[in-house]
């Protein structure tokens, strides 16, 4: 264990900090730009979990969540099916998440909000909570997740851990903590019950499979799980992350991480606004890559002009966009596709762009595209920023002997180089539009930002009309 991750003599565990600022939270200090962000944030995953519909993988998971679930009111976005609180948040993480396409937090390198908006709809809904409570149980969520996965400063994914089902436990613990009006006290029980439910494994890297789909969702059913048995008085353990056996100890041993990221700035500085939203379908690791493909094509390069494409990728990033390399080249399925560096250069470099699309069984097989994946490889990036940003750069060696270069040094869609209010709402659109009608899509998106107005059931209601139209 590291020196930074022992405890103070006296004073606080950091689970006790976490459990005062969570049960002492308070909505109206919120800033307005924060909460407008939260409620962009929010109509981002919708439209992402609408557009999933469309997919082999979520019909199978809802009919799975269908089999197990003894019936409840809680909605599943995007159909008429009501379940139980927990079967509903396992739903509707996989839907958000399912796609690849939801937001992340660099920093923590974690997709928190699609653990935290199924936890803070399924609970916020049930007990006839206002939009505004809703809003801001998920971005105390949202603080809390992000903050906790900066801690390991990228190292979970190192050591095989998906900090996204891993650290998304701890942050739905609070914001369902919070909805269910749990003190100080049981917010520390609840956290110490979340480190024996939180899981997940990047094995999925390996083979395509899909068990990443279904993390976040697991993740709010785990909190939910969590903050209820803390708020029956059911004892955790205190020290949940910097114990001897506790999260960060046990889930990245020797790996250097910090504790104080935890808590620096807690409540003056507010992560959501440092939350990226993707402008592609695949994920953030390659973005860069994608983007800087794309300019080359837009510059003229076509297929049978390259002889080599190598990508610069920060070191971090490897075991998860560039290896195996052998699967890289030649994805199997969409899910690895969206993994791939080799594919998804290729096809950016091929097609200039990269859509949902592009990631269909017949994309995949594309020869011009797969010839171009197998002449690329990759190397470390001297000067990638990463975690803050997640840098590429593509070199093209030409048959006449030429070299060309791009790089994208800060990707689209981060913090510093965010997309705007309207490029959300356009990337919503698109999304829901693939399973519902412009009308339904129009009224879906007024009553998510107009939330703070409304309440949770009205907008769960809002969410819940029907079976996906298409």
């Amino acid at each position: 264990m590291k020196d930074n991750a022992d405890p103070p003599p006296a004073g606080l565990a950091l689970s006790e900090t976490l459990a005062q600022y969570a049960s002492g939270f308070d909505a109206a200090r919120i800033p307005a730009q924060v909460r407008e962000r939260a409620r962009l944030l929010m109509l981002d995953s919708i439209g992402i979990a609408l557009a999933s519909h469309g997919y082999d993988f979520s019909r199978r998971a809802l009919a799975a969540i269908g089999e197990l679930d003894n019936g409840g009111d809680s909605v599943v976005i995007g159909t008429g099916l009501r379940m139980d609180v927990r079967n509903a948040a396992l739903a509707n993480g996989v839907l958000i998440h399912g796609l690849d396409y939801d937001d992340t937090h660099a920093r923590g390198v974690i997709h928190a909000t699609a653990s935290a908006l199924p936890t803070v709809l399924s609970l916020a809904a049930r007990d006839d909570r206002s939009g505004a409570d809703m809003v801001a149980a998920y971005v105390l969520g949202m603080e809390v997740a992000t903050r906790l996965g900066a801690v390991a400063k990228g190292g979970f994914h190192q050591v095989g851990f998906h900090p996204t089902g891993l650290i998304g436990t701890f942050g739905c613990t609070l914001a369902a903590g919070w909805l269910l009006g749990l003190d100080a006290r049981q917010m520390v029980d609840a956290q110490g019950i979340a480190l024996s439910t939180a899981a997940g494994s990047l094995e999925f890297l390996n083979d395509g499979a899909w068990n990443k789909r279904m993390h976040p969702g697991w993740a709010a059913c785990a909190g939910i799980t969590a903050a209820t048995f803390g708020k029956h008085g059911y004892t955790g353990t205190r020290l949940a992350y910097e114990g001897r056996f506790g999260l960060y100890a046990s889930h990245l041993g020797d790996a250097d991480y910090d504790l104080a990221l935890a808590t620096a700035d807690l409540g003056k500085l507010w992560e959501v606004q440092r939350v990226s939203v993707k402008p592609l379908p695949a994920c953030h690791f390659t973005h860069a890559a994608i983007d800087a493909a794309a300019r080359l094509h837009a510059q003229g390069v076509r297929p049978e002009q390259v002889r080599r494409i190598t990508v610069l990728v920060p070191a971090e990033v490897v075991k998860t966009v560039c290896e195996p390399e052998a699967a890289k080249r030649k994805p199997a399925n969409s899910y690895e596709a969206q993994f791939s560096i080799p594919y998804l250069v290729g096809t950016a470099l091929c097609k200039g762009r990269l859509t949902l699309d592009d990631l269909e069984d017949t994309a995949l097989r594309d020869p011009v595209v797969l010839a171009l994946a197998a002449l690329t490889d990759y190397r470390h990036d001297p000067d990638s920023g990463f975690p803050r940003h997640y840098s590429g750069e593509v070199i093209i060696e030409l048959q006449d002997g030429r070299t060309l270069r791009e790089r994208e040094a800060v990707n689209r869609g981060a913090e510093d180089r965010p997309l705007t209010a309207d490029d959300i709402r356009a990337k919503y659109r698109d999304n829901a539009q693939r399973q519902v009608s412009p009308a339904r899509a129009e009224a879906i998106e007024q009553c998510v930002l107009g939330l703070e107005q409304g309440s949770a059931r009205a907008l769960a209601a809002q969410l819940g009309q029907g079976q996906p139209e298409g």
